[in-house]
């Protein structure tokens, strides 16, 4: 134990707020699975307890064993695997497992499932900023946007939407703002986004036109824009908002203290998707406070990391797994308090789930890979520093 602490490296402060998180999540989902433990575990209320805990010692591990890594590494192995992922995602568009009207996962052994857009997430950032790096020469020329950034995003969002709108409207708000950083013209990125609301338009005005029943998921997405507006009448989606909002206004500025939440009996997906709600529900607006503040500082040491970076990769990989994981989170916390639709996004590292719990750590670990190189390069500048100091001292 005392050789792996030692090894630890990179950014204390973001190892601190992942530690925070671990605890948190680890409190909250044995909290709020209590309702799901009598309904398929007998009462067991331990079994999701401990599966979360596997999931996020894994985690963790994942976490550690990536940060040793030197992240120039992952350049080369994430184009490998977006190529992966992209055939991945057709194939569960096509057979996976279908869940509410939506094909989100494939199915693994020992009841387990993958969400192939949480690899496609990670890839598709990873490679964005390869891309970013190698052809930064080329990329003056629309045509060459469009071959090598814009046309993988349009591919990947495409084959994500059907099943799973929020995640795909996340994941091209996050590459484009990932472009805009790697000095794209901004020209091209207005004529990007116009283009993605023609094309939009154009598919829901097919939708419309369909038949009931072949309509994918459009009445899905009208139930909770309308349930959002309070337009909709009482649907599933504003139930939960309504519960959500009980929580919250029940939690008081301390809360109900751990374990004493009353409306994860109510919440049709506490241990998620409101998991927040519950959050602030048991430890009340200060612990809210300090869960929107935990992810505030991820950013921040994010960007504090990306002033240093001396490599473009490493620029634009640490900006995009942070700035999609927290605008994910800060999605989440919306959600819970009912200023967005809702939209079934997890709140990284702390909602139960395997996959997502899984490339979280990645994510994060890869962060502190960029990390870990700035420290040893700091490492390296202070000690050529003292070395000439010490010089100088003797020619003195």
């Amino acid at each position: 134990m005392n050789r792996i602490l030692a090894n630890i490296k990179g950014d204390k402060v973001i190892w601190a707020v992942v530690f925070i998180l671990t605890i948190l999540s680890f409190l909250a989902v044995y909290s709020s699975t209590g309702t799901l433990a009598y309904k398929y575990q007998g009462g067991n209320t331990m079994h999701y307890m401990i599966r979360h805990g596997i999931f996020l010692l894994f985690g963790l591990l994942l976490m550690y064993l990536a940060h040793l890594v030197r992240y120039t590494f992952y350049s080369r192995i994430f184009q490998i695997l977006f190529y992966i992922a992209v055939p991945l995602l057709l194939l569960t568009l096509l057979f996976g497992l279908n869940l509410n009207d939506a094909r989100r996962a494939l199915p693994l052994p020992f009841h387990l499932s993958f969400e192939t857009s949480d690899l496609a997430k990670l890839t598709l950032v990873v490679y964005l900023a390869r891309m970013l790096t190698k052809k930064n020469q080329e990329l003056e020329d629309f045509n060459k946007v469009l071959m090598y950034l814009i046309l993988p995003v349009f591919l990947v969002c495409g084959l994500i939407l059907p099943a799973n709108l929020s995640t795909a409207a996340l994941l091209f708000t996050t590459s484009m703002v990932l472009i805009f950083i790697g000095r794209v013209k901004i020209t091209y990125i207005v004529s990007v986004v116009a283009i993605t609301i023609m094309l939009a338009g154009m598919t829901l005005g097919i939708l419309f036109m369909m038949p009931e029943g072949k309509q994918w998921r459009l009445d899905t997405w009208k139930s909770r824009i309308e349930s959002f507006s309070k337009k909709g009448g009482e649907t599933q989606d504003s139930y939960q908002v309504e519960q959500s909002k009980i929580a919250v206004a029940t939690g008081g500025l301390f809360g109900k203290m751990p374990g004493k939440s009353t409306q994860r009996n109510f919440l049709p997906h506490p241990y998620s998707d409101f998991i927040f709600a519950i959050i602030v529900e048991e430890y009340g607006l200060v612990g809210g406070t300090v869960v929107v503040l935990l992810y505030l500082i991820l950013l921040f040491r994010a960007v504090r990391i990306v002033t240093k970076v001396p490599r473009n990769f490493g620029v634009f990989v640490a900006i995009g797994l942070s700035f999609s994981l927290v605008f994910q989170a800060l999605i989440n916390m919306a959600v819970a308090v009912h200023l967005l639709p809702v939209t079934g996004q997890p709140l990284p590292l702390v909602s139960m789930g395997g996959t997502s719990v899984l490339f979280t750590s990645l994510s994060l670990g890869i962060l502190l890979s960029v990390s870990r190189d700035v420290e040893s390069g700091d490492e390296m500048q202070e000690s050529e520093g003292n070395e000439l100091r010490v010089l100088a001292d003797v020619e003195e």
